[in-house]
């Protein structure tokens, strides 16, 4: 059994470990959201609205969004082309791949450093309607989902490298009997 081979396993799990945690923190943000609204729509419905509702909403729908990015980004899950990708002769296609992957990595390590450098120049403020808040939290959300992706990147990087990387998985065909 060759090193590469030996390895496999482990580098799977890993993968797929990853997948899971990330699965788990979108699904708690979703549920955290939708009991955040549902409670908020009640107080408002009672005519004693929230004060903190709505802002809390909007960065929950926020970390929603950025740590989904995450998840798609550790499923392959992101917008693509891959038929023009397949037009391409195989050894264009590995170059091609590698330096899509180089620039994805390159633009969320930056993405990534800025959101951290950041978080020092917003250190006394806090959300509005909650002053015990501090936005260093709310906003850590850019550093923690960039260095995320990054890492779901590598992985994927690690594949097309290997010559072992996988596309989405294909959507199954409609309608066949």
């Amino acid at each position: 059994m060759s090193r590469a081979t030996a390895g496999e396993p482990a580098v799977g799990g890993l993968r797929a470990a990853y997948g899971r945690v990330l699965e788990w923190l979108v699904g708690t943000l979703m549920v955290v959201l939708f009991l955040e609204v549902t409670i908020g729509v009640v107080f408002r419905t009672l005519g004693d609205p929230l004060v903190w509702y709505d802002e809390v909403a909007s960065v929950l729908l926020a970390w929603l969004t950025f740590y989904g990015s995450a998840l798609a980004s550790a499923k392959r899950a992101h917008i693509g082309c891959p038929e023009v990708i397949e037009l391409m002769r195989p050894s264009l296609r590995r170059g091609f791949n590698v330096l899509a992957q180089l620039l994805v990595i390159g633009f969320f390590a930056l993405l990534g450093w800025i959101g951290a450098s950041i978080l020092p120049i917003i250190a006394g403020d806090t959300m509005v309607s909650l002053p015990d808040v501090p936005m260093g939290l709310v906003q850590s959300v850019i550093p923690i989902s960039a260095t995320l992706i990054v890492i779901a990147e590598l992985m994927h990087l690690f594949d097309v490298l290997r010559g072992t990387a996988h596309g989405p998985e294909p959507a199954p065909e409609q309608g066949t009997r």
